[in-house]
């Protein structure tokens, strides 16, 4: 802890001022690195968010020390917390295309309610330094996760006349390092016996190609069909 701050960590009018505005300055900070890339939730929502952390953590201590009520001053820290989950669900988005996309903007709202909490209980250290890397996590690491090589899903479809037909399949998949991500299954039946249809959402853990997992499924006995398809 650095000594010079301590005169800082009573609460006292001045110390109010100070918080708030130290608050005010960290909300800004990260959210005008959202409204610069035109998120869902700018500075205003990151300064708000920030600054009600910080007058929740001092009325907590206020009531607690200033007045000497029986409550616990973390409690409505407790509550900030909870409902900051409320507020970052309301900018996740699950795309057509079935992309996740608002979980940064959501994590940076938790991150400044938690810099905010930090401040108001006078641990100023924590939420400055808190505040600079979420700065630097938001502004350097923005292409980082696409420069990564990944590996594309496929979805499969199969049909088959067996039930233990699949089971095969799967376990195919799986030897030929494939992992599975989801699977969707229904029946149709005719006159003579049931057909069945899959459909497997596959991705390559060591790039190896598709062809040639599709080539050992049909060469298997009971399937009667196994092709890529679009969801």
């Amino acid at each position: 802890m650095l000594k010079l701050l301590n005169p800082l960590r009573d609460l006292t009018p001045l110390t109010v001022v100070i918080r708030m505005l130290i608050s005010f300055l960290c909300g800004g900070l990260i959210g005008l690195e959202r409204s610069y890339k035109n998120r869902p939730a700018g500075i205003r929502t990151h300064m708000l968010v920030c600054i009600g952390s910080t007058i929740a953590a001092m009325t907590g201590i206020y009531l607690a020390v200033n007045r000497e009520l029986p409550t616990d001053m973390s409690r409505l820290g407790a509550q900030v917390v909870s409902g900051l989950g409320f507020i970052g669900g309301g900018t996740i988005l699950v795309t057509k295309s079935k992309k996740i996309k608002g979980l940064t903007t959501a994590a940076g709202l938790w991150a400044s309610g938690i810099i905010g909490l930090a401040i108001g209980v006078g641990f100023f250290e924590g939420g400055l330094l808190a505040a600079a890397f979420v700065l630097c996590i938001e502004i350097f690491f923005t292409d980082i996760g696409s420069k990564l090589r990944t590996n594309a899903e496929f979805h499969l479809r199969l049909t088959y006349q067996e039930k233990t037909v699949l089971d095969q399949v799967l376990r195919c998949c799986k030897d030929n390092r494939f992992a599975i991500s989801n699977l969707q299954v229904t029946g149709i039946y005719d006159l003579e016996a049931p057909v069945y249809t899959a459909i497997i959402s596959l991705r390559s853990r060591k790039f190896t190609t598709i062809e040639a997992l599709l080539a050992r499924i049909t060469e298997r006995e009971g399937v009667l069909g196994a092709e890529l398809t679009e969801l």
